[in-house]
């Protein structure tokens, strides 16, 4: 529809801009935009995907909260997950990069060294590193036995499964840390250079210019990675060897109790509700970054 105003070659322009993104809002309202309300109505039915969909209101939601024995726990296993694991490889990927920003020989191959295991398929990964982290003779175990440790079983005692994961997740920095190393290159030399003529030592300026400078990167990337960190599914399903979420339930994540549900239970409906209210907390705790970030994220313009 024209508005008033608009000149025939506006509206054309209009029309031919709508014709090029017409794939794309195809693929979204027919393939992403459906799918979503469908999920929607289906968490308030008993949908089990083979019969009909009988209305039954809150009732997934009530069970969710009330009647699941194991809800909270898949709750409480992804939080341990988030707040322990997101933190941790921001810190180690800034610490990395830091190090890798320095000018020295061989640099370059040690940011592709840190940056290959990015690369690896996902289940070899997580096969690979249920050699290295075995009770007997894994990797890890056998080097804190030269030292005269006795390594714990990482992937069998419950107060270890994850922890172990949380460690797994240290050989995937190498994305995070190609973000942080791009980040500290383009911090302005010339801030650097004053500072050093003032005295300040290396680390005050890691704390007092690179930090502050490279914060809109540390946002986003904690932001990404927090939402792929309570989407924590893969290493689970893998690494639980059972599927069900390993020793004492350690490694029943949330998204592997809504697999679980949905998929081998067939209680599609359950399964949409919970994945409803993961949709909720994520984006409650996105706002709750992103209103907190004015008062840590420094933009270069001054305005955060």
């Amino acid at each position: 529809m024209r508005r008033p105003g608009m000149s025939r070659v506006g509206l054309k322009r209009n029309l031919e801009g709508y014709l090029f993104i017409s794939p794309w809002l195809f693929g979204f309202f027919v393939l992403t935009g459906g799918p979503l309300l469908f999920s929607l109505y289906v968490s308030f039915t008993n949908y089990n995907i083979t019969s009909r969909q009988d209305w039954i209101g809150f009732s997934n939601y009530y069970e969710m909260f009330f009647q699941d024995p194991v809800f909270w726990t898949s709750v409480y296993n992804t939080l341990f997950y988030v707040l322990i694991g997101v933190p941790f490889s921001a810190v180690a990927a800034i610490t990395v990069s830091a190090l890798l920003s320095q000018k020295v020989w061989g640099g370059s191959f040690f940011r592709m060294l840190f940056y290959m295991p990015t690369v690896l398929a996902g289940v070899a990964m997580y096969m690979l590193w249920m050699q290295i982290l075995g009770p007997q003779t894994g990797l890890v175990n056998n080097v804190l036995s030269f030292f005269g440790i006795e390594g714990p079983a990482w992937l069998t005692d419950p107060a270890w499964t994850k922890p172990s994961l949380i460690l797994m997740r240290l050989w995937g920095i190498g994305t995070s840390m190609l973000l942080y190393l791009s980040a500290i290159h383009s911090v302005p030399k010339q801030l650097y250079e004053a500072a050093e003529i003032d005295g300040a030592g290396r680390l005050r300026r890691f704390f007092k210019i690179t930090l502050p400078m490279i914060t809109p990167i540390i946002f986003f990337d904690v932001i990404t990675t927090m939402i792929g960190a309570f989407q924590v599914f893969q290493e689970a399903y893998v690494m639980s060897q059972d599927g069900l979420g390993g020793p004492a339930s350690s490694l029943l994540f949330y998204n592997l109790h809504l697999f679980n549900e949905g998929f081998v239970n067939y209680r599609m409906g359950y399964a949409s509700a919970m994945a409803w209210f993961l949709f909720v907390i994520v984006m409650i705790i996105t706002l709750i970054n992103m209103k907190a970030s004015k008062h840590w994220v420094h933009y270069e313009g001054g305005d955060n």
